[in-house]
């Protein structure tokens, strides 16, 4: 920590994540701002996370801007206890896939992304709550992606070996469910692999789920995924491209009530949440402001 009452940067930094150790953090932060000598402090996440105690960390320290260090899981940890205030949440990339980083132009090496920090923009973007508790900055979905994101937690393998052993394990157990979809305007019954709860366009690989979504523009798209054959799935998992949408349905929304016929696996930005038949979901026009960098137009 820099000797400094007005502390500008606290970077929350889970070292669990991605291939970063801690000391490599504090190291390239403390590289970046030697010249500039900006008060900042970095706070490592136990391997236990207490958010009442991170919370009560950022209200003690009033930072003027909290970054998190970190995969889409951090991101949507400080998120949720940002939600609702003024102060900025940034974003240092550190995770695995870094999906909501790619989304907003977030550049991957760390001194570029610090720079983002320094010289970028502050907008307020849209949360999703889900079920009335969590948010969703990013994307959320019940059904084949959730339950390879629970076969890879539980495996001990990472790497693109660990994924690929999952990939082929998700593929042998897919199913498809039985979904009710009800909005404000609209209710409808399909039988689906997936079903998406987007605020942004893409997952981490750069599959693009959904092309017209936008952070900042008051709505979420629900996403019905109906046809996946093997070699798209892979394509989705595995690479960047669009999904073919002959085989999606979208259906822009403020809110939704998604109801299954027997209990499917579902996720919120990438943290498996369990096996679940029903999901309620609102959108939070600007819940959390983000720095970005200057250029993005979300």
């Amino acid at each position: 920590m820099q000797e400094n009452n007005a502390v500008k940067y606290l970077f929350v930094v889970n070292p669990g994540a991605g291939t970063n150790s801690a000391d490599s953090w504090n190291d390239v932060i403390s590289e970046f701002f030697k010249e500039s000598g900006e008060a900042f402090e970095i706070y490592m996440l136990p391997d236990k996370i207490d958010t009442e105690q991170i919370k009560s960390h950022i209200r003690k320290l009033s930072p003027a801007n909290v970054i998190a260090v970190g995969g889409d899981g951090t991101i949507t940890m400080l998120a949720n206890i940002m939600a609702g205030t003024d102060t900025p949440l940034g974003i240092l990339p550190g995770g695995s896939a870094n999906g909501m980083a790619k989304e907003l132009g977030i550049p991957l090496p760390p001194p570029e992304a610090l720079k983002i920090l320094v010289e970028g923009i502050v907008k307020p973007c849209d949360l999703i709550k889900i079920n009335d508790k969590d948010y969703c900055l990013h994307l959320s979905d019940l059904g084949l992606n959730a339950h390879l994101i629970k076969y890879f937690d539980e495996g001990k393998l990472r790497g693109k070996w660990g994924y690929a052993r999952v990939i082929l394990k998700t593929l042998w157990h897919k199913q498809k469910m039985q979904v009710i979809v009800c909005t404000k305007d609209t209710e409808v019954r399909r039988n689906a692999f997936m079903v998406v709860l987007a605020n942004a366009k893409m997952y981490g690989t750069g599959a693009v789920i959904n092309p017209e979504g936008k952070l900042d523009d008051g709505l979420f798209e629900v996403i019905i995924v109906r046809r996946l054959a093997v070699g798209s799935l892979l394509k989705m998992l595995l690479k960047p491209g669009i999904f073919d949408p002959k085989k999606i349905e979208i259906i822009p929304c403020t809110s939704v009530q998604i109801t299954t016929t027997r209990h499917m696996h579902f996720q919120v930005d990438g943290e498996y949440i369990g096996r679940v038949r029903y999901v309620k979901a609102a959108i939070v026009p600007g819940g959390v402001r983000l720095i970005l960098p200057a250029e993005n137009s979300m």
